[in-house]
C-alpha cells in the first residue's frame, strides 16, 4: 500500500497541504510545534478513524474554521488506486468515504490500510499503565482480525451496561445482570484467546529486533498477564457481584490485561537506561509491523517515524535505518528537527525520498542537498 497525495484541509494547525509523495521515504523537517506530526497525523486518521494524539475529533478542527477534510490518494500491490476521504464540521457527525462511498461503520475500515507509528508519546507504554499496553495489543490484532475487534466492541459495551447496573442504589435486575455478563464472558474469552495467540508469536519478533538494534548489547522479555489465565471468566463475574457492586464497577476481566516488559530479569520500567527504553520501544513497534505484514491484508503496511532519533546512540539509529530501507519495509514517513542529520542519515540508505520543510503549519518541499 503506497500513499501517493495526501490533502489537508484545517486539521490541527495546518491550514492546507498539497502533498505529492515518495513510494519509498519522506521526511518532515521543522522545529518543535511547526506540525510536523500532525501532518504524519493526518496520514494516521486515513487509516483509522481518528487522531492518534486526541480523540476528541471536534478538537482537531483548526482554530477558528469550522470543519476539517483530510485526503488521500493510494495504490494497491496491483497498482489499483484507491481514494479515502474524512471531514467533520462543527457539532455534525465525522464523514469518512472509500471512493466517494460512505461506511456505515467506521469498525469496517480498520485495517485496510495497515499503519504503525512510532512516537514519543510511545513512551507511555512502559511508563504509563496497562491501558497503554492494552491497546498497544488491540490496535495490531483489530487491523488483521475483525472477530477480534466485533468481540472487543461488543465486551465493552456489555461492561458498560453491567457497571450501570452495579451502581444503581437498589439492587440490580438478575436476570439482566446474568445477560450481560454471559455476553462478557463469551466476548471476553474470544479477546484473550486471540491476545494469548498474537503474544506468543509475537515475542520472539520482537526479540530479533531488539537484539539487531543493540546489536546484542541485552536481553529483553515480554509476558501477558489476565485474570483467565487461571479461573471461569463467567464464574468469576458471578461470584464477584457483590464485590463489584461496593466499588461500583466490574473489578476483573480483559479490560484489566497487562505486559510485563522486561530488560534481563526486572522490569524495564525500573532498570531501562533513556536509550534502552527507545531501542525496547522501536522494537515493539518494528514487530509490530512485521506481525501486520504477514498476517493482516497481505499488504505491507505503512511506517511513521515520529522523532524517533532522540536519546539514541548512533549506532542503534544506524541500525534502525538498515532495518527501514530493507525490502521488507514499504513506504515510510519521518520527522526531525534537524536537517543535516537527517541527511547523513538518508544518504546511507541510497534511497528515492522527498524533503519536506514545515513552518506553522506550511509545508514546503525542499530540494535534496547535494
Amino acid at each position: 500500500m503506497i500513499l501517493k497525495r495526501i490533502s489537508i484541509l484545517n486539521y490541527k494547525n495546518i491550514e492546507q497541504a498539497e502533498l505529492d509523495l515518495s513510494p519509498k521515504i519522506n521526511c518532515f523537517i521543522g522545529q518543535n510545534g511547526m506540525g510536523k506530526t500532525n501532518l504524519l497525523d493526518a496520514v494516521y486518521y486515513l487509516s483509522f478513524c481518528k487522531s492518534s494524539s486526541n480523540p476528541v475529533d471536534s478538537q482537531n478542527i483548526r482554530h477558528n474554521q469550522d470543519f476539517f477534510f483530510i485526503q488521500g490518494f493510494y495504490e494497491l500491490e496491483d497498482g489499483s488506486p484507491e481514494e479515502i476521504c474524512c471531514g467533520m464540521k462543527r457539532r455534525q457527525k465525522k464523514q469518512f468515504k472509500r471512493n466517494k462511498k460512505e461506511y456505515t461503520r467506521l469498525s469496517d475500515h480498520i485495517g485496510f490500510i495497515p499503519l504503525i507509528m512510532v512516537s514519543p508519546s510511545d513512551s507511555e507504554l512502559i511508563a504509563g499503565g496497562s491501558e497503554e499496553r492494552r491497546r498497544f495489543m488491540d490496535v495490531v490484532i483489530s487491523q488483521y482480525d475483525k472477530e477480534y475487534l466485533d468481540a472487543l466492541i461488543r465486551y465493552n459495551k456489555a461492561m458498560s451496561q453491567r457497571n450501570t447496573l452495579l451502581k444503581q442504589e437498589e439492587e440490580p435486575d438478575s436476570e439482566l445482570m446474568s445477560v450481560w455478563e454471559e455476553i462478557m464472558g463469551t466476548t471476553g474469552n474470544i479477546v484473550f484467546q486471540k491476545r494469548t495467540a498474537f503474544i506468543e508469536e509475537f515475542i520472539p519478533i520482537f526479540q530479533f529486533f531488539y537484539s539487531y538494534i543493540s546489536q546484542d548489547s541485552e536481553t529483553v522479555n515480554l509476558s501477558y498477564e489476565s485474570h483467565l489465565h487461571t479461573r471461569s471468566f463467567l464464574q468469576a463475574l458471578k461470584e464477584n457481584r457483590s464485590r463489584d457492586r461496593i466499588m461500583g464497577y466490574t473489578l476483573i476481566g480483559i479490560h484489566k490485561d497487562d505486559l510485563n516488559m522486561q530488560l534481563g530479569n526486572f522490569p524495564i520500567k525500573r532498570e531501562g537506561s533513556q536509550g534502552q527504553n527507545k531501542t525496547y520501544l522501536i522494537a515493539l513497534k518494528l514487530a509490530q509491523f512485521d506481525f501486520l505484514k504477514r498476517t493482516g491484508s497481505k499488504t505491507t503496511p505503512l511506517l511513521l517515524l515520529d522523532d524517533i532519533f532522540d536519546k539514541l546512540d548512533a549506532s542503534r539509529v544506524e541500525q534502525i535505518i538498515k532495518l527501514v530501507a530493507g525490502d521488507s519495509f514499504g513506504q515510510i514517513f519521518i520527522t526531525d528537527t534537524n536537517r543535516e542529520h537527517l541527511d547523513k542519515i538518508l544518504r546511507k540508505t541510497e534511497l528515492s525520498y522527498c524533503l519536506f520543510h514545515v513552518k506553522q503549519g506550511t509545508v514546503e518541499e525542499q530540494k535534496e542537498k547535494e
